[in-house]
């Protein structure tokens, strides 16, 4: 069964990440680097699975409110305008241009 990670921060090392059951945790907890207390940071619960398909597309979805793909032509999905039809008559160059 999937624990939530909890983010720590130690005060020489930085912060890391402690999966826990939500039982267990506490405001502290070793550094497994140089074993000092840790205070644990507020941080949002991260309870979904990160590699899931499901995670990965809600992720892609949010980064979008703050970077946004950059459309350079036709939306994707979108019909093709047909191509103007090239004319040689010198008639019609005396037309108006749309």
């Amino acid at each position: 069964m999937p624990m939530p990670l909890y983010e720590f921060r130690c005060a020489d090392c930085g912060p890391f990440d402690v999966s826990l059951p939500m039982s267990e945790v506490s405001s502290s907890t070793p550094c497994p680097q140089c074993a000092q207390q840790a205070r644990r940071s507020l941080t949002a619960p991260r309870l979904g699975r990160g590699g899931s398909a499901a995670m990965r597309l809600h992720d892609a979805t949010a980064r979008t409110a703050s970077e946004p793909d950059v459309v350079s032509g036709a939306l994707p999905g979108a019909p093709r305008r047909p191509a103007r039809p090239v004319t040689t008559d010198p008639r019609h160059r005396s037309l108006p241009r749309p």
